[in-house]
């Protein structure tokens, strides 16, 4: 994939208009801020969209619920994983990166990290469980590996030339501050939920 400013614009597209509407409900409905999206490579086309859905089962994280969507599509509608581009719009935790990896991805594009998961959107699990189970320190998985490579859609945007930074970290601001509202809604009303790790 070639990483150009048109390239980024279609994600943070996907992300403003298909993931934010989907996430805004399921945010109202007590799931977390997270979603992902597949596209097709070939054309960036969107394939499915989806949000967190743990309030109907704890392992609908947003990645792992937009796979449950993409293994319903009918056969024919469903391009082979190795044809898309995984988009998450944070960095995917142990369970999602497995997920990932099990259906044949060879890669994923996330914009918030998994810091920005603990320090911004107050849900460390990420990098607890990562530290707690796999004795990973913050970024200790291997980004490029046998399976797949991520990106990190902030540092793609900071390779950019200037002319195309500047106006694609306005984007991100934008969307850092929908997603900052996005979490005081679910922190407000978490307690009322019955995730295990809310």
């Amino acid at each position: 994939m070639k990483h150009d400013a048109t390239f980024i614009d279609r994600l943070l597209d996907v992300i403003e208009q298909h993931i934010v509407p989907r996430t805004r409900t399921g945010v109202r409905a007590g799931n977390k801020l997270f979603g992902a999206a597949i596209l097709k490579k070939a054309d960036l086309s969107l394939v499915v969209a989806a949000t967190n859905n743990e309030q109907e089962n704890p392992l609908w994280h947003g990645e792992v619920h937009t796979l449950k969507r993409f293994y319903e599509l009918p056969r024919d509608d469903r391009p082979a994983t190795g044809d898309c581009v995984f988009l998450s719009t944070h960095e995917p935790c142990s369970l999602c990166l497995s997920a990932i990896t099990w259906a044949g991805f060879d890669n994923f594009y996330y914009l918030f990290s998994h810091e920005d998961s603990r320090d911004s959107f107050a849900i460390p699990h990420d990098l607890n469980i990562l530290k707690e189970v796999f004795r990973l320190d913050p970024g200790g998985y291997r980004a490029e590996n046998a399976y797949w490579t991520s990106h990190s859609i902030r540092k793609l945007v900071g390779a950019l030339p200037a002319e195309d930074r500047g106006r694609l970290e306005a984007r991100l601001t934008r969307l850092s501050e929908i997603y900052a509202g996005l979490s005081e809604a679910y922190q407000q009303d978490k307690a009322e939920n019955d995730i295990p790790l809310s």
